[in-house]
Formats: C-alpha cells, structure tokens, sequence
C-alpha cells in the first residue's frame, strides 16, 4: 500500500541529533566507546527535595486522573512568585501563565496559533533548528537574519529595518543565545521590544538558559512595553536538571495565553499531578540551588576551554550557558569537517556549528554536561591522536 506524506513535511528533515546519536550507537556496537560531547542534556540530579515531592504526590490516590490544561494554582503561582524573585518581573498567575509539556512543544503551539500559509517569521542563523521547523510545518516562510561575531551574536536592526516586513508576523530570538552563548543586555531587549511595537511583530523570547553560567538572569518581559508585543517560553530543563521531567511555561498576556490555549488544549490532556507539585517545588529553592549548580559548571567549562586549546579553536571566556562556542581553524573547511575528524579519530563527538544554519559553519560547539573525567578522557584522546 502506497500512503503519501503530508505536504507540510517536505523540506523537514529528521533531527541532527536523531541521526547522528544512530550513529553514535553503531560505532558503540563495533566497539568505539564514542565521547559524546554534542547534547545538552543534564547529568545531574534535580535537588532531593524535588524528587521527594515527586515520589510523595504520586503514592496518593487522588493523583492520577486527567488535569487541568493551564495546570494547578500550586504551579502557576510558582512560576509567578519565581519570575518576580529571579526577574523582578510581575505576572498574574490566573491570565499571564501557561504551563506547557517542555518548551518545545511550546515553539510548535506558538507557530501554530498564529501563522497562517505565506507568512513570515524571522529567525536567527546561527540559530536553534526547530524555530525552523516548527514555521515550516505551521505553514509559514522562514525568513533568516544573520547573527555574526563581529555583529556581538545581535541581529542588524538596520539590515533588518531596510528590508520588507510586511508579511513578518513572529520573530523567534533567545538571550542567553543559543548556541553562541550571547548574554543579553537591557539595550539589546529595549531594542526588540521597540522592533516589535514598530512593525506589529510578536517577539517570541525563548528563555531556557538564563540561568546557566550566568549571574544576571533576565526576561525580555522586564522590559517596559513588552507584554505589548512580546511573549516568552522558559523551562526548568537546564536550570533545575529536569530535562526528561517536560516542564515548560509560556508568558505574556492573557490575550496571548488564551489564544495559545485554544491550540495546545487540542494536543494534550495535562500534565501528570505529582509533577506539577514536583515543579513548583523546583521553583521554590533559593539562590544556593543555581550556584552549587554552576559552580559544577563553571569547572567542566574550563576542561572545554582546554579541550578547545587542543584543537586549536578560539572562543570567547564571557559565554554563558550549557554550551562552549568556538571558531574552527582556518585551515579547515568547515565545523563537519572538525567534527567528523575528531569523531572518526579520536572518537568523540562534539556538534558542527552548522547545524544551526550557514553562519554557524566556521565554528563547532561542545556541551557541558558530562563529568570532568569524561572530558580529561576526551582530551587525552585528541591529544594522543595529534601525536600520531
């Protein structure tokens, strides 16, 4: 029998990650023993007390049925009292926040509330792919702005401002940047917020790494103005290591979140009750929970810094996140090739820039999250190779 696909998934590919983690298995399977330095996905436990009342809720009786689609009071005044705490920034736990499935899923529900076939959104290269996808299977056309090195990883507002935007409709950004490590600036956000009000664009603020390697966390929502024009996904993924747990939030305006809403109650039945309660747990610690956090952080970046040295990279010490980002040599042709070389030689892996769009194919990018000992093997293993 002969099913055709949709329309919508041509030009989508599978994952970079999905593909290259097959691969990664069948060189495991010939006896490799491959490093993988590519993902970010968190080693480390969420705080004890997160996992107590995770265990706790879900031995009660009354736990297990379906809930909510904005989730429980108990969550949504945690995230409010967490964004007032961390951010100073005030939002009304009723109309302003919706708790969502991870905020992945968020990216989706947010194309796919607004765009229609034909319009545009504007998307940052180098940039996170889904932004990507997410447009493309909504029905609407990608259009790229250039972040470069020299240009700090900020969009050009006057490249941006000479061109036409009389179909854009969304822009997607995220500060601390992914995958360059840009922290934001109280002027960068000023200048977003002015954008979208400017042009009638919904900036979408994609916000998982604030709090990651950085000592000045912010929301574009601190801004003045911006709950007009903006509207901002985070998570506890990175900051609270509960990346397989799909806790998300999406923020803005109670125009906003009831207009995602209408999306995102037709694609899922709630978040599982003991999480819920888990999250706001989460939510709840105080400051010693992101230093003990970071300060774990800030030792394996140093390895990555070393690790980098030996592949003769250059990169910036004042990026943040869970993520290095570095310049390949010269003499390479691009960070595939690095990448492959490193991964075919010396067996470990670490991610060609890229993936994340044509102005990420000088530079590679290694993760964070793996003990320091994975990372002096690695080393050892590159260097041993360099020697041959």
């Amino acid at each position: 029998m002969d099913i055709v696909k949709s329309n919508r998934l041509e030009g989508i590919g599978e994952y970079y990650f999905s593909q290259k983690l097959r691969e990664i298995e069948q060189l495991n399977k010939a006896g490799k023993d491959i490093i993988n330095l590519g993902i970010g996905s968190p080693d480390l436990p969420p705080h004890p007390s997160v996992i107590n009342a995770l265990q706790a809720q879900a031995g009660l009786e009354n736990t297990h049925a379906y809930q909510s689609y904005k989730g429980v009071p108990a969550l949504r005044n945690a995230i409010a009292n967490w964004y007032q705490t961390q951010y100073h920034v005030g939002l009304n736990p009723d109309t302003e926040i919706l708790p969502l499935l991870g905020s992945k899923e968020g990216i989706m529900h947010i194309c796919m509330t607004y765009l229609n076939p034909g319009d545009e959104v504007l998307i940052p290269n180098p940039g996170y792919p889904t932004y990507t996808s997410a447009v493309k299977l909504a029905g609407g056309k990608p259009i790229y702005f250039e972040l470069t090195e020299a240009g700090n990883w900020e969009p050009d507002f006057a490249a941006l401002e000479a061109s036409d935007l009389s179909k854009v409709k969304l822009m997607w950004v995220n500060y601390p940047q992914m995958p360059t490590g840009k922290k934001p600036s109280l002027e960068l956000f000023n200048q977003l917020v002015a954008f979208g009000k400017k042009h009638q664009i919904l900036i979408c603020h994609d916000n998982p790494y604030s709090f990651i390697l950085n000592d000045t966390p912010m929301s574009l929502l601190s801004v003045a103005g911006a709950m007009d024009t903006a509207i901002e996904l985070n998570s506890l993924s990175k900051s609270h290591n509960m990346a397989g747990w799909r806790v998300g939030m999406l923020c803005g305006a109670a125009e906003r979140i009831n207009e995602v809403l209408t999306f995102k109650s037709n694609m899922d039945s709630g978040m599982f009750l003991p999480i819920q309660h888990a999250a706001a747990v989460a939510l709840s610690l105080d400051h010693d929970w992101y230093d003990s956090v970071n300060e774990v952080y800030a030792k394996r970046r140093e390895k990555v810094f070393e690790l980098l040295d030996t592949l003769d990279c250059q990169y910036s010490t004042d990026q943040v996140g869970m993520f290095v980002w570095a310049k390949i040599p010269d003499d390479l042709k691009d960070g595939y090739a690095l990448s492959d070389q490193v991964l075919y030689n010396s067996n470990v892996f670490i991610t060609p820039g890229g993936i994340f769009g044509s102005a990420g194919n000088s530079f590679i990018r290694v993760s964070l999250c793996g003990s320091i000992t994975k990372f002096e093997h690695a080393i050892q293993r590159i260097k041993s190779n360099k020697t041959k």
